[in-house]
């Protein structure tokens, strides 16, 4: 709700009668928009090891009361220092959703579920974006900035009961509670056989970790499986930052009033930002329901290649309509619904999903944090120059440099990404391991 209010807010805090006493200058806008992205590479840095320090449930409180402030700063004011500061504060929640709860959320998951509860964070992220827009177009400024109070304010009570994860005890040598967290979990006796296995495989890594004299980046880069895991993970959340996912959001209206030259589409521009997050969420369900069939993989093999199919059709449609060809108008709206369908529908959760899958609870935080701050920056990289790329090359290139992307993307998936679904690290490491003996010993007769 945080990054799907200000869509629909901007052209209403740029009026002269929106709720700032004075109207919203560009400069003020750009600031409003950008300013979230600097902050969250900014406290993105230290949330791993803050996660790792002080505990996941303990960082998930800190995470939701950012988000009580961010929300009454701007009931108590919404002139532009105010607004700026609020989204500045906004890039605590925007950066620590994205690194603390996936770590949560998998280490309280069984793991024939944590795929399908994984993508419940960027299920319930386009919900947000939905209420945001259908609200700001339903109910007044004021009336919006209560319901975000409100979420946050009920969330923190209810996190409050909510219990550490058994992984980080086991970290803290707590392990009589983590076993009997576990067992209240997994709704099983604290003596069942399958339980005491899972503690003692989670101990028996624990010990592991402590007897290795390297840091945790010395672990990352020396040890070998752990090093490919991390540059499979790279690869792949650069690539989706890179899809071209967030400029289709941005270019919606743009891509809808050319389209509606030639087909009877005329939606105004919240109705355009209601569509788009309905999209968003139709994806992000079909993600849930079928992660744990389908597998990792398949899903973002399949709708890499698609979001890159849907960007090649953009780029095709610019480039011959400004020859000044005609070409349907209904193409590059299919082409943008596809794209950003694909890219919740698999991309996105894939993403944050193999982080939990491919590290153990040791070095997910670090892994987490990084590649947070690795998004970031490609965001603002985005944000901050795709208008003057465009410019300088013309759009149509730059859609097909995002399809080169994806394109790319699904091939690197298929030959180099390991299957992660119902495997724990161990296998998973086995299975790097010995690919990376077999390409060794075939070319090295």
């Amino acid at each position: 709700m945080v990054q799907g209010w200000l869509s629909p807010m901007i052209s209403v805090l740029q009026s002269t009668e929106g709720p700032s006493p004075e109207p919203f200058s560009g400069d003020d806008i750009s600031w409003t928009t950008s300013v979230t992205y600097i902050t969250a590479i900014i406290f993105g840095a230290p949330m791993g090891y803050l996660t790792d320090r002080f505990g996941r449930k303990m960082m998930t409180l800190g995470t939701t009361l950012s988000l009580i402030v961010y929300w009454q700063i701007k009931l108590f004011c919404l002139e532009p220092w105010a607004l700026i500061l609020a989204r500045a504060i906004a890039g605590i929640p925007c950066s620590a959703c994205y690194i603390v709860l996936p770590i949560y959320i998998k280490e309280i998951s069984d793991i024939d579920l944590r795929g399908a509860l994984g993508s419940l964070l960027i299920l319930n992220r386009n919900i947000g974006y939905l209420a945001s827009y259908v609200c700001a177009d339903m109910m007044s400024v004021n009336a919006l900035l209560w319901l975000g109070l409100m979420v946050p304010t009920v969330m923190f009570f209810v996190l409050i009961l909510m219990p550490e994860t058994p992984e980080f005890l086991v970290k803290q040598g707590k392990v009589d509670e983590a076993k009997a967290v576990l067992a209240w979990l997994r709704g099983v006796s604290p003596v069942d056989r399958a339980l005491e296995a899972e503690i003692e495989n989670v101990v028996r890594v624990e010990k592991q970790t402590k007897a290795d004299t390297k840091s945790v980046w010395g672990i990352i880069l020396r040890d070998k499986p752990t090093r490919k895991a991390f540059i499979i993970t790279l690869i792949i959340k650069i690539a989706q930052q890179f899809d071209g996912y967030l400029i289709v959001l941005i270019y919606a209206g743009f891509v809808f009033s050319r389209a509606s030259d030639s087909i009877s589409l005329k939606l105004s521009p919240n109705k355009q930002i209601i569509m788009i997050g309905l999209v968003q969420l139709l994806g992000s369900i079909f993600a849930t329901c079928i992660v744990e069939k389908t597998g990792r993989k398949l899903l973002l093999v399949t709708t890499s290649f698609a979001v890159g199919i849907g960007m090649l059709i953009l780029s095709v449609w610019f480039y011959v309509t400004s020859a000044g060809i005609w070409m349907p108008g209904w193409l590059p709206v299919l082409a943008m619904c596809v794209c950003i369908f694909a890219d919740a529908a698999g991309f996105q959760p894939i993403s944050y999903i193999i982080i939990t899958d491919l590290f153990t609870f040791q070095l997910r935080g670090t892994v987490s944090a990084f590649t947070n701050i690795c998004a970031k920056l490609s965001n603002f990289v985005q944000m901050k120059w795709f208008t003057n790329l465009c410019e300088l090359i013309g759009i149509h290139w730059t859609f097909l440099f995002f399809a080169i992307v994806c394109f790319f993307s699904t091939i690197y998936t298929i030959f180099d990404f390991p299957e992660t679904r119902n495997k724990t690290v161990d296998e998973i490491y086995e299975k790097l391991n010995s690919r990376g003996e077999k390409d060794k010993s075939t070319a090295v007769p």
